[in-house]
């Protein structure tokens, strides 16, 4: 696969937007998920940076969202929320 920043980098302006624009878990919509396989090489190339959430849309296509590097690499890390255990 390669390199995030190299196919995030061939996006156009905005394309990269719109995936800022969803968040680190929103849904990509089709012509998202054609800018990713264009990006990275051609048709179906772009499947390592985006995988499915196990959920369908109602047409029963599956949900995608940018596989969590690909939403590190543009969001930053996820931050840990620390859990409160009732000790307090």
């Amino acid at each position: 696969m390669a390199d995030i920043a190299a196919v995030l980098g061939r996006l156009t302006p905005e394309e990269f937007d719109g995936l800022r624009a969803l968040g680190p878990a929103g849904h990509l919509p089709r012509h998202l998920t054609e800018a990713l396989d264009r990006a990275a090489g051609g048709p179906g190339a772009g499947r390592g940076y985006y995988v499915p959430t196990g959920s369908v849309s109602a047409t029963g296509g599956p949900h995608l969202v940018l596989r969590s590097d690909v939403a590190g690499w543009l969001f930053g890390p996820a931050t840990q929320v620390p859990q409160s255990h009732g000790d307090a």
